[in-house]
């Protein structure tokens, strides 16, 4: 109560200092008003209720403030705003929280009404009083004291709830004509005015343009249902309309389900007799296709959520249908109970679908979730992502991938084991690198290279068995991307490991790189290990002084083959000597010889 009332206040000192305006008329910023107390009080989750409530609230205040009140708790006397008791812009403000008030509690009847039929005439009475206190807002605008932007606004609001009135009523043309009107009175006023409102124009014109294109189509404009469709994608049309545009495509889907008698898969053609069914397989290929096309992920999200709606409510109706055909095999003796039926196979086929969209799902989830796990938290007060996030969602894509293994009829469709086989390696391998993250936060650094190590077998694993099966990697993630993340987060942990036992020496490090090894450091540069005494005073970098080795040195050449050659003889080369005994010798020394 005492925000509201501050939040009052608020809006007061805007309507006086808007009271002051340049050409001296009373003001309100009728759509600014409304879209905050909308926003702040109860429709940001669609409650209703709540607003109207608020609506209540703030008109016995405003009552209270101006001295304009109905009798006294004994007897009503009922009062009404004059022209000439325009001398404050929250007389203004009076009507537009009751045509507020009768909106929002059509709305809450509406909600009501789906499994209340016979509300829907109490919904059309209150939109009427709704249109009826817009109408008297306008007019009263029309008062020369109220300046021009004001009576602008008056008058789009006003056609805006004339249009629901004749929307719901399913007078096309005159809702049509409504809207456009609403319609082209925003569109001007966005473009006269500062940005910040102009903003607000601008939303209420996509609000009400996927209600015109309806209107179109049920004229007769057949161009009309491919607009819709692409507002349906964009996440345009909230709402009511968004109710209206779903029973629309149903409705289109159940005019060519009659075409419709089988459907192929597996290399086996199943016919399709549920009415259900025919109608699911008709739009899943225009589902499949408006999540691929959207970028919003809030709408790619709803629409998975549709999707495995539909799927659930079809499956649904098939085991209707199993139960009443096993009570007919159990009546008939000779009916072979091992082979798989149609209708069996036809169950199969949609829990087959309703698995694979809940793995595209949780990998689209994924997906946005390690994009924001790699980006700064801007605030450190508010919790982001965390890889337990990722943990979760990939248990819930191997726990899908385990029933579709188990599909019956499947049992002996070797190529399907494999594929899914396949496709189960690679969810363990990131399932197993995000655990290792969330390791690595907490500076467990043995489990964290431990379970890398098991990603990159995983990895090398998928790798082998896909060389046979090169399709049905296609939709799936990208493994040499992981493996590459993997090798830089290693190197990463390693580093960090070093600085962490360098700093704190009771620090937790991997206990098979702690072994102690006297091998310098140049003789082992392959492997990783943690060596506090590389850091300190004594590195064991080279061994010095280093050992003796032996070298090569000069060759000793030996002549052997002089030991085999025959010299010539020299004889004749070679003087004589004579045989003169001591004569002779004594005549050479005396030179008698010569």
């Amino acid at each position: 109560m005492a925000a509201e009332k501050q939040n009052d206040a608020k809006l007061s000192s805007m309507d006086e200092n808007k009271e002051n305006s340049p050409d001296g008329g009373l003001g309100l910023e009728i759509l600014q008003i409304i879209k905050e107390s909308q926003q702040q009080h109860g429709l940001r989750h669609g409650d209703y209720q709540r607003y109207r409530g608020y609506c209540s609230r703030r008109l016995r205040r405003l009552r209270k403030t101006l001295g304009f009140r109905m009798g006294n708790r004994h007897k009503f006397i009922g009062k009404k705003i004059t022209v000439e008791m325009l001398s404050d812009s929250r007389y203004l403000l009076l009507v537009l929280m009751e045509a507020e008030r009768a909106w929002s509690y059509a709305m809450q009847l509406k909600q009501e009404a789906n499994t209340e039929p016979r509300k829907r005439f109490h919904l059309l009475a209150r939109l009427r009083k709704a249109a009826k206190h817009s109408e008297k807002l306008e007019k009263l605008c029309e008062s020369p004291r109220v300046d021009a932007k004001t009576k602008l606004e008056a008058q789009a609001y006003t056609a805006y709830l004339t249009g629901m009135v004749e929307f719901e009523l399913q007078e096309w043309k005159l809702a049509m004509e409504a809207f456009n009107k609403c319609k082209t009175i925003y569109e001007k006023l966005a473009s006269a005015f500062t940005e910040e409102l102009a903003v607000l124009y601008r939303q209420r014109v996509d609000e009400i343009s996927p209600n015109i294109r309806y209107c179109a189509y049920n004229i007769g404009d057949q161009n009309a249902i491919n607009d819709l469709m692409q507002m349906r994608l964009t996440g345009g049309g909230g709402g009511m309309m968004a109710e209206k545009l779903e029973a629309l495509i149903t409705q289109a889907r159940t005019k060519q389900a009659a075409t419709m008698s089988e459907v192929e898969w597996r290399g086996r053609s199943v016919p399709v007799k549920i009415d259900k069914a025919r109608i699911f397989l008709l739009g899943l290929a225009d589902n499949e296709a408006a999540i691929a096309q959207t970028a919003n992920e809030e709408t790619k999200e709803h629409l998975y959520e549709t999707l495995l709606a539909e799927c659930r409510d079809t499956i649904q109706a098939v085991r209707e249908e199993l139960k009443s055909e096993a009570k007919q095999r159990e009546r008939s003796s000779d009916a072979d109970s091992s082979k798989v039926s149609n209708l069996q196979f036809l169950h199969s086929y949609l829990t087959y679908i309703k698995l694979c969209t809940l793995v595209k799902r949780n990998e689209s989830m994924a997906h946005t979730l390690q994009a924001k796990l790699k980006e700064p938290e801007a605030d450190e007060n508010k919790r982001g992502p965390r890889p337990q996030d990722l943990i979760r969602l990939y248990d819930i894509i191997l726990q899908s991938l385990a029933e579709l293994a188990t599909l019956q009829g499947l049992e002996d469709d070797h190529t399907f084991q494999k594929e899914v086989s396949l496709k189960t390696l690679v969810y363990k391998a990131y399932r197993c690198f995000f655990i290792a993250q969330s390791y690595v936060l907490v500076k467990k650094w043995s489990e964290a290279l431990v379970l890398y190590e098991r990603v990159l077998k995983y990895a090398k694993e998928v790798q082998s068995k896909a060389k046979s099966l090169n399709n049905t990697l296609k939709d799936l993630p990208d493994v040499q991307e992981l493996i590459a993340e993997v090798n830089a987060e290693k190197y990463s942990l390693q580093a960090a490991a070093i600085l962490v036992s360098d700093t704190d020496e009771t620090a937790e490090v991997p206990s098979q790189q702690q072994v102690k090894d006297n091998t310098p450091l140049c003789k082992r540069l392959e492997t990783f290990r943690l060596d506090p005494a590389l850091v300190g005073k004594q590195p064991n970098l080279v061994q010095f002084p280093p050992d003796f080795q032996p070298i090569p040195c000069k060759p000793l050449f030996f002549d052997l083959a002089l030991n085999h050659v025959a010299f010539p003889p020299l004889d004749d080369k070679v003087e004589q000597k004579g045989k003169g005994g001591l004569t002779g010798y004594i005549k050479g020394i005396f030179g008698f010889g010569s």
